[in-house]
């Protein structure tokens, strides 16, 4: 019976020892709290509190992920589109996440889904899948600059869904073929224009000696008499054709052809 007020003694003091005492992970702060007043951040280790006058918020330093779900968006070319993000973010300043917001984990799952809307409604939806990284750059600063007071430091942001209509997904698909053609139309063209100026220059240089015409003819040949032709050619000189379609009489280069004849009456003189 004088046993009982002992154990009751050792229980409490146990209880009381186990209150005082905290132990901090290395990833984990301790916001205290002196008769509700701040008075400081602790840890990690061990955080010796005074019972009934102290108290300590844990608050995690580890990146967190936090899934943006699914928003509808209005592109600046009034297209309607589905698109979810996800947030990497962490805790810098401890104090600030538990004084200045209730609840720092709801606060930037909100702030991230409307920044989401209002800065894609900003941009067509070419820009939205062409240029992913230039928005989930404006995303990050956007949402670093506003959660800077909750103590909060974003690290990325990223888009990772970006659904449309079936319909808009066909309209696209044309639009990628014709600008597909439009490319093959312009290298084409290109290509043309290159082969012209290398027939120029090759032109130039075999009129600058003949000789190299000559050969070229006769590689020619060589191409065109392979063994599956029965095809036999002759090269013929220039310079002998030019002496049969062009007689000596008259200027060079000109053909004289004789006149229609016309019967003329003999004048006197012929006839003595």
């Amino acid at each position: 019976m004088f046993l009982i007020p002992y154990a009751i003694v050792l229980v409490l003091l146990a209880g009381l020892i186990v209150s005082m005492v905290r132990i901090m992970r290395e990833y984990e702060r301790g916001v205290i709290f002196t008769l509700g007043r701040f008075s400081g951040v602790k840890g990690p280790g061990l955080i010796i509190l005074v019972p009934f006058v102290q108290q300590a918020v844990r608050v995690d330093l580890r990146t967190i992920v936090l899934d943006v779900p699914t928003q509808d968006v209005i592109s600046h070319d009034n297209v309607s589109v589905k698109v979810n993000a996800v947030v990497y973010f962490r805790v810098v300043d401890p104090d600030k996440a538990v004084i200045q917001v209730e609840n720092y984990m709801e606060a930037t799952s909100q702030l991230a889904q409307t920044t989401l809307r209002s800065v894609l409604g900003k941009h067509d939806l070419d820009e939205m899948l062409a240029e992913r990284d230039k928005l989930n750059d404006a995303l990050r600063s956007i949402l670093d600059t506003q959660t800077d007071a909750w103590g909060i430091k974003v690290a990325n942001v990223e888009i990772k869904h970006v659904d449309i209509d079936e319909s808009m997904v066909r309209a696209i698909a044309r639009q990628a073929e014709a600008e597909r053609n439009r490319r093959a139309r312009i290298i084409n063209a290109e290509g043309e224009h290159q082969a012209a100026e290398r027939l120029v220059e090759a032109a130039t240089m075999l009129a600058a000696q003949p000789e190299a015409m000559q050969l070229r003819m006769l590689s020619t040949l060589y191409d065109i008499s392979n063994d599956r032709t029965s095809t036999i050619v002759f090269p013929m000189p220039v310079d002998l054709l030019k002496d049969i379609f062009q007689p000596n009489t008259g200027a060079p280069g000109v053909v004289v052809r004789p006149g229609p004849q016309t019967d003329t009456p003999p004048t006197d003189s012929d006839r003595t």
